[in-house]
């Protein structure tokens, strides 16, 4: 018997867990403010033994929601929430802000030990145009209760569909020093602020922002309200255009995201596509270096 079970409320969320504990929840159909980017997500996510590891609408971010797509500068839209970065200017409100469409799954395949949703999604302008097609993959496995540990693959193809070419970018390639988020983004939980930050090779802490030289980072922390810690160990995966770079931060909040555009626009011509594939294992406990390394040298992508 399959340790997942699911729960699909349709037209809103599916709903995943373990043993009793619901470990994540896709939201697709939430009603968002516009001005937050609306798109979907996951939140909740929790541990094996139910400790939380995402947050949802923090007072500094509320367009920050657990672990999503998202894309700051898109030719001038922006496709991640909230204010924009203008270079000499700072963040300002602007008419810009996109969404990101939910048309479908092509496939809700709860097979052995193993779930895996297949999902259509348009990223819609503000202006109303259909400006990007993803096809998305979301793979959740590698569930171990011995070592208290669940894993979450996610895959997006973007492919062009403006009619002409999209500049992909981030603050940082429009001037924000060390602030290079886009892509699949995860925002923790306040009680883990202050977390340690590890990358391979031994290295960590935050050295490791604006980096592209560690397969994999692990960011660990303690809990409230559940007693011990948790561990969140990301695999920077792939990209079709080029090297992914690490944000990462533990104050004043903790997040972590592969980033394809930190230092450099990605140039996505039309009827092109960029591809995207990372894994995020979500585990019990403050694990140890050792532990994360032998971890990443067994699940590695």
């Amino acid at each position: 018997m399959s340790p997942l079970t699911v729960t699909h409320e349709h037209g809103t969320s599916v709903g995943v867990a373990v043993g009793g504990v619901e470990i994540a929840v896709y939201v697709y159909g939430a009603d968002i403010p516009a001005f937050e980017a609306p798109k979907p997500y996951l939140h909740p996510m929790r541990t094996l033994s139910g400790a939380p590891v995402s947050a949802h609408r923090p007072h500094d971010h509320r367009w920050h929601k657990g672990l999503q797509m998202t894309w700051s500068h898109v030719s001038g839209q922006n496709f991640w929430g909230g204010n924009t970065y203008v270079h000499g200017t700072g963040y300002v409100p602007l008419d810009n802000v996109g969404s990101m469409r939910h048309d479908g799954f092509g496939a809700i395949d709860l097979t052995g030990d193993e779930l895996t949703l297949s999902e259509e999604l348009t990223w819609v302008a503000s202006t109303g145009e259909e400006w990007v097609s993803e096809h998305r993959t979301l793979r959740f496995h590698g569930v171990d209760p011995g070592r208290g540990v669940w894993a979450l693959d996610v895959a997006s193809e973007l492919r062009n569909v403006r009619g002409e070419d999209l500049e992909l970018g981030s603050p940082t390639t429009h001037g924000r020093d060390n602030a290079g988020y886009t892509g699949w983004f995860w925002r923790g939980p306040r009680g883990l602020t202050g977390g340690e930050v590890l990358t391979a090779g031994g290295g960590g802490g935050p050295e490791a922002m604006g980096t592209a030289d560690s397969p994999w980072l692990a960011y660990t922390g303690l809990n409230d309200d559940v007693d011990g810690g948790s561990t969140l160990v990301v695999f920077a995966g792939s990209s079709s255009r080029g090297a992914l770079t690490w944000f990462v931060r533990n104050e004043p909040f903790p997040a972590v995201n592969p980033s394809p555009a930190f230092h450099e626009e990605i140039v996505l011509g039309h009827g092109d596509t960029l591809a995207l594939r990372h894994r995020f294992a979500v585990a019990d406990r403050v694990w140890t270096r050792d532990e994360i390394e032998a971890y990443t040298a067994e699940h590695g992508l």
